[in-house]
């Protein structure tokens, strides 16, 4: 498989999981797929990041090595809103690198507060410094401020769902 080619033919769910199942726990495969997210043009970033989504999902260690090339793409002007989604999704569900801990807490709360952000964004941030709350307890508060303050004003019911159920283990 050509993995450009095949990621030009189209986005779909099929061929996510085409590609994914492709790649597999190849790290050269793997390698080539964040060239592209890291490097690619706008549409095939926003589609190489679903797959890298994807790929993360059965084999979260091959996303780790790629970590200090991803964070500072979440603020990259100009990249497609996939991207930064796509990323902080696979923050929550892994074991953050101490070095990248603050950079990735500062990024989230300011991905939180802002009600102008993309409403996926907004809530996989919740969860990413819901879950670095437990190594920095002293993050809670600010966390819970926010959430509180966001209930407010959010009507969505995925956005309320997320914030109660962390309000909720207080």
């Amino acid at each position: 498989m050509k993995l450009l080619e095949e990621i030009l033919k189209g986005q779909s769910k099929e061929r996510a999981a085409k590609v994914a199942a492709w790649i597999g726990d190849d790290k050269k495969r793997f390698a080539e797929l964040m060239d592209l997210v890291l490097n690619g043009e706008y549409v095939v970033v926003q589609r190489a990041s679903w797959i890298m989504n994807v790929v993360h999902e059965t084999h979260p260690e091959l996303v780790i090595p790629y970590l200090e090339q991803l964070i500072p793409k979440m603020h990259e002007k100009g990249q497609h809103i996939a991207l930064k989604r796509h990323i902080v999704r696979v923050l929550q569900d892994i074991e953050i690198p101490e070095q990248l801990q603050g950079e990735v807490m500062n990024s989230c709360f300011d991905f939180l507060a802002n009600p102008a952000e993309a409403i996926a964004v907004r809530c996989f941030s919740m969860t990413v410094l819901d879950n670095l709350s437990k190594t920095y307890p002293e993050i809670r508060q600010e966390l819970v401020a926010i959430l509180e303050d966001q209930l407010e004003q959010e009507a969505t019911a995925g956005f309320r769902a997320r914030a109660n159920k962390i309000l909720w283990r207080r």
